[in-house]
């Protein structure tokens, strides 16, 4: 039997439609988390959660990556120089756009430049500047990992269904959004 309304996709854990007892129950179980504190130990919490798929995610594709020579982060750089309209990206564009701190992604840029990964080229806009662009070596190593990202991706996401893989993404998203909304309002 599938309850109207009972959830957003109508259906229990396995794909099954949800039972009278088992929305009951989900139900009881939301009213007990609403009465228990954010922060008491039987709560699911969510620094706890992102950090260890992070580290998990992260661990598991570095292991895949290094038969090309390259980490998790040289991926990630070598991924946002790759997908930009225009020719390079300053130092400061790149720690925004990888979420990252200035004095990292310095050092990281500075180790990728040396193995030839990328370079910097003066920005023809402000010459006291520079922009950090793709090599030639950058963008082979960068095809050849980019295949293995998207299958480590298309597998851990697969412990989702289809239907529930977009609204967690983009669930996401917004708790991505908060955090950083956070970062602005704190004391």
């Amino acid at each position: 039997m599938v309850l109207a309304g009972a959830r957003r996709d109508g259906v229990g854990t396995l794909g099954e439609p949800e039972s009278m007892k088992d929305l009951m129950h989900r139900q009881q179980m939301i009213r007990s988390r609403r009465e228990t504190p954010v922060d008491a130990p039987e709560r699911r919490r969510l620094p706890q959660l992102l950090r260890r798929a992070w580290f998990n995610l992260n661990q598991a594709f570095r292991r895949r990556s290094l038969t090309a020579g390259i980490t998790p982060d040289q991926f990630t750089v070598l991924r946002t120089l790759r997908e930009q309209r225009r020719r390079g990206l300053s130092q400061r564009e790149l720690a925004q756009k990888m979420t990252s701190d200035p004095n990292t992604i310095a050092s990281l840029l500075r180790r990728m430049e040396r193995s030839g990964l990328v370079a910097r080229r003066p920005d023809p806009a402000d010459r006291r500047a520079y922009r950090v662009v793709l090599t030639g070596l950058g963008r082979t190593r960068f095809a050849r990992v980019r295949p293995l990202a998207a299958h480590l991706q298309s597998q851990v996401l697969a412990a989702l269904t289809e239907e529930r893989r977009e609204r967690f993404l983009e669930d996401l998203e917004r708790v991505a959004a908060a955090c950083q909304q956070a970062t602005r309002d704190g004391p």
